[in-house]
């Protein structure tokens, strides 16, 4: 059994560890509010876009199709853009969406995919793909608190790109997406080409009046809402991080404090047995005089 002194040597350095977990469970929360007002403000502005994006492809622009919704044939290369958190001790956040994508990445090769190019937001992500040795054609990471779009442009303009040129024929979105504070659902979606199901029924015929020209509208239009879209997936995993980091601190302080009391029971019984083996010990003394 060990002595006393060990026993309260581990009990110091559990508390100074709960300490920790404490105060990151309490900070994860403040940041979780944020994040949670930041994903729910941009959801209208994704929303109208979408809604307007809805509205001109159901307009017959002069029979013009933005590379964006044209679909191709063979799908075999694939652009990947995968968003995950910079930091860890966030439960099972980057793990559950990593297990989404390497298998989707296994059917892709059993399909008969080419070519997988990817792009990563997030240092998990990156790690990630890097030792599985995936090809990662651009990324970012240490994105702070606050997601920029000027920011997330550039990486994800490399796949855009890629797929505007016809080097691929499908681009998908890996991210998180948060629903409450106790769940957070691992998503992989479609990006492009954009289809009918994603942009949904227009509310109505609209008849628009094109300045300068149908196309340069259409094409600044589906770029923006191809944008907003990964924007979204960035602040909606974000806030998906701060949730999920909180409950796993919480976790982590509610098991401290399980082992410290433990600790605490085996340190009674220590100090105990050491008492009673003393007053033994002096007693058999006494006997022996």
């Amino acid at each position: 059994m060990a002595s006393g002194k060990e026993i309260r040597t581990k009990i110091k350095s559990v508390q100074n560890t709960r300490k920790i977990t404490k105060a990151m469970e309490m900070v994860a929360a403040s940041k979780m509010r944020k994040a949670q007002e930041r994903m729910r403000g941009a959801r209208p502005y994704a929303e109208k876009i979408r809604q307007l994006a809805a509205n001109l492809s159901d307009a017959n622009v002069a029979d013009y199709r933005h590379p964006f919704v044209v679909r191709k044939a063979e799908g075999k290369k694939i652009g990947l853009i995968i968003v995950t958190s910079d930091k860890g001790l966030c439960g099972g956040l980057n793990t559950n969406i990593q297990r989404i994508v390497i298998n989707a990445m296994k059917q892709w090769e059993g399909s008969g995919a080419s070519e997988i190019r990817v792009c990563c937001i997030g240092n998990k992500g990156l790690g990630f793909m890097q030792r599985i040795g995936a090809q990662v054609v651009s990324h970012i990471t240490q994105l702070g608190d606050t997601p920029h779009l000027d920011k997330i442009i550039g990486p994800m303009k490399v796949v855009l790109d890629a797929f505007r040129e016809e080097e691929l024929d499908t681009v998908y979105l890996a991210y998180t997406r948060f629903v409450n504070t106790m769940k957070q659902e691992p998503v992989l979606e479609q990006l492009l080409p954009v289809t009918g199901e994603q942009l949904g029924t227009p509310d109505a015929s609209w008849d628009y009046l094109y300045e300068p020209t149908p196309e340069a509208v259409v094409d600044e239009l589906l770029i923006r809402y191809v944008e907003t879209l990964v924007y979204q997936g960035v602040v909606e995993n974000m806030a998906s991080e701060q949730s999920a980091r909180m409950v796993a601190m919480k976790a982590a302080s509610d098991n401290a404090k399980t082992v410290i009391g433990d600790l605490q029971l085996v340190y009674n019984k220590t100090r105990q047995a050491a008492i009673t083996k003393e007053l033994s010990e002096i007693v058999g003394g006494a006997a022996a005089v």
